[in-house]
C-alpha cells in the first residue's frame, strides 16, 4: 500500500492506495509550527482508524504548496512508516505538456489534478479545485495544460466579509433552506453558496465561449461537494481526484 498526501494552505489531504483501490481519504489540518513527531502522530491515528499497520505500507508520495511544511511531513512519514516519500516537483515525471508561459510556477497541485483528469475524463476539461483559493485549470482536446484562473476561496472570502463588518456573525457553510434568505445567516449563507456556484457556472460558460467547445467540467477539494449541488453547469465532484492523480505519478516514478 502506497502512502499520498497532498499539503495545501489550510489542510492536508492524506489517502492510502492498493492497486486500484483508494483505502480511504481524510483531512487534518495543516500547521506551519507542527514537529515531524507531531505529524507523525496524526499520521498514525489515521493510520489506525483504517485499521492500517504502518508495516503494510510500501511506499509514498507527496505535493505540496506549503514548502515550509513539505519537509517536516516528508519525515514524518519517514518516522512512521520507514518509507522515502517522493515529492511532485522538478525531477519527477508526470507525462503532462505544460503550456502556460513559465512551467516552472504551476503548483504541484494542479499539475497532480490535470494528471488525474486526463486519466479518468474525457478532454477538453476544467478542472476546479476549492482550497483555500479557487483554481481553475483548463486542458485542451491534445491533453495539454494551457492555463486558468486563481480566485479566492470560499472560505477567504467568507472570513474577508465578517471580519470587515461590525454586525455580520460568523457562520458555517451548510446550504440554506432557500436562495432568499429571510434573516441575516441564511442571507450569508445564500450570498457565499450560491453566489460561488453562480460564478463558476458564469465561468464554465465563458470559458466554453471562449474556446468554442463544451468542456468536461470536474471539480474536487474540501468545499466542492456542498457547492457543486448548488450548480446549474454539469459538474462531476470528485474527491478523490488529487489522490488518484498521486497514483498515477506515483507509479511512473516508483523503482
Amino acid at each position: 500500500m502506497v502512502i499520498a498526501a497532498d499539503i495545501g494552505n489550510s489542510n492536508i489531504v492524506i489517502g492510502c492506495f492498493q492497486g486500484e483501490e483508494i483505502r480511504f481519504v481524510e483531512r487534518i489540518c495543516t500547521k506551519h509550527t507542527a514537529t515531524a513527531l507531531e505529524y507523525a502522530m496524526s499520521l498514525k491515528t489515521v493510520l489506525e482508524l483504517y485499521g492500517l499497520s504502518p508495516a503494510e505500507i510500501s511506499g509514498a508520495i507527496v505535493s505540496s504548496v506549503v514548502p515550509a511544511v513539505t519537509l517536516t511531513f516528508k519525515e514524518a512519514i519517514r518516522k512512521i512508516t520507514g518509507q522515502e516519500a517522493l515529492v511532485v516537483g522538478p525531477g519527477l515525471k508526470t507525462g503532462l505538456s505544460i503550456l502556460i508561459d513559465n512551467p516552472a510556477q504551476l503548483g504541484s497541485d494542479l499539475v497532480v489534478d490535470a494528471v488525474a483528469g486526463i486519466a479518468e475524463y474525457p478532454v477538453p476539461q476544467i478542472i476546479i479545485d476549492m482550497g483555500t483559493a479557487t483554481t481553475i485549470s483548463v486542458i485542451d482536446q491534445n491533453r495539454c495544460y494551457l492555463g486558468g484562473m486563481i480566485l479566492p476561496g470560499v472560505g477567504v472570502a467568507l472570513d474577508s466579509l465578517t471580519g470587515r463588518t461590525s454586525q455580520l456573525p460568523k457562520i458555517g457553510l451548510e446550504p440554506p433552506k432557500k436562495l432568499v434568505g429571510s434573516n441575516t445567516v441564511d442571507c450569508m449563507k445564500s450570498g457565499i453558496l450560491y453566489g460561488t456556484a453562480a460564478m463558476l457556472d458564469g465561468l464554465i460558460a465563458r470559458i466554453n465561449d471562449d474556446r468554442g467547445c463544451t468542456h468536461t467540467v470536474i471539480a474536487t477539494g474540501g468545499l466542492a461537494p456542498t457547492v457543486v449541488p448548488l450548480c446549474q453547469q454539469h459538474i462531476i465532484a470528485d474527491d478523490a481526484l488529487l489522490l488518484k492523480g498521486l497514483r498515477i505519478i506515483y507509479r511512473k516514478n516508483a523503482c
